[in-house]
């Protein structure tokens, strides 16, 4: 049984996309069933059921949870058609949301802990990816017509126009997003681009609203892999702080693996979105999507 969301979510997510593309021999299903019950009941919930951590403090959220969770519960939903993951998943994201989205900036801060009567707000970039991935990986199997829908994309739109705000002048996003002086992340950058690249390939977004920045963002992201295949400029694992010293001195190094799977995504949703249009160009200098009309 696993220990914490950790050792569970994301695996179960990879696990039943594996399945469902006939892959695994059909071995997987007692090691998704695992993952999924222990999502489903086994990890420490809040009151209103919203999943939660006793580290470091009781009662404590953590944004990198969405994405330890969301996936496995939304694949679930796919896998066996039970709405109730559905439901779940999409609880998940409203209730962090409600708690630790920060609208004016249109970021979520990393942590959030009951009982906390001036809540620090840190905007720890990967966290913001691990939400953004999640928003992306639920709203791609919930059905059209859950009642949920309107309101996450809603979300993950306001999320998106959020991440753009914030992207460093040269491409890549900062360690905390709306601090300038702290280092630029190569695995959020990353995941920033996929999530909205995605949309722009779902028609979540709008591609002459966001696709420039993603190209500008792929650009930056795709110099930082070096002639080895190293993806440099990545945070290393890290937990939760309540100073912004904690995350602007957290180290970087090519053996952090947090950095490979999301530049691979990346990579491969820049593909898509190329190919599905056909009239990116540049006009006086600025990269368009969409055919410009000449003078």
């Amino acid at each position: 049984m696993p220990r914490a969301l950790d050792d569970a979510g994301a695996m179960c997510a990879a696990f039943i996309k594996a399945e469902l593309a006939g892959l695994g021999d059909k071995k997987l299903r007692p090691w998704i069933d695992n993952y999924v019950q222990y999502v489903s009941s086994g990890q420490f919930r809040l009151e209103d059921g919203t999943l939660a951590r006793n580290r470091p403090l009781p009662n404590s959220l953590w944004l990198d949870d969405l994405y330890m969770s969301v996936p496995c519960l939304a694949q679930a939903g796919k896998l066996t058609g039970d709405r109730r993951y559905y439901d779940d998943a999409a609880k998940q994201i409203l209730q962090f949301s409600e708690r630790m989205f920060v609208k004016d900036k249109g970021l979520y801060m990393h942590a959030w802990v009951q009982g906390m009567q001036h809540h620090p707000a840190f905007h720890w970039a990967r966290a913001n990816g691990w939400a953004i991935m999640a928003a992306v990986e639920l709203l791609e199997v919930l059905p059209e017509d859950h009642p949920a829908r309107p309101r996450i994309l809603e979300l993950y739109r306001e999320h998106a126009a959020g991440l753009v705000a914030a992207q460093g002048h040269a491409g890549r996003w900062h360690q905390l997003l709306d601090r300038r002086e702290s280092y630029e992340e190569t695995s959020a950058s990353a995941m920033f681009v996929f999530a909205i690249a995605h949309g722009i390939n779902r028609g979540w977004l709008d591609g002459l609203a966001f696709g420039p920045a993603v190209s500008l963002g792929w650009n930056a992201v795709a110099a930082k892999v070096n002639a080895k295949g190293q993806v440099e400029g990545t945070c290393v694992g890290t937990g939760v702080g309540w100073d912004p010293m904690f995350y602007m001195y957290r180290p970087v190094h090519v053996l952090a693996a947090h950095g490979y799977g999301p530049v691979l995504l990346a990579g491969a949703e820049m593909i898509e979105l190329r190919r599905g249009n056909p009239n990116i160009g540049v006009h006086d200098g600025g990269v368009q999507f969409g055919k410009a009309l000449e003078n």
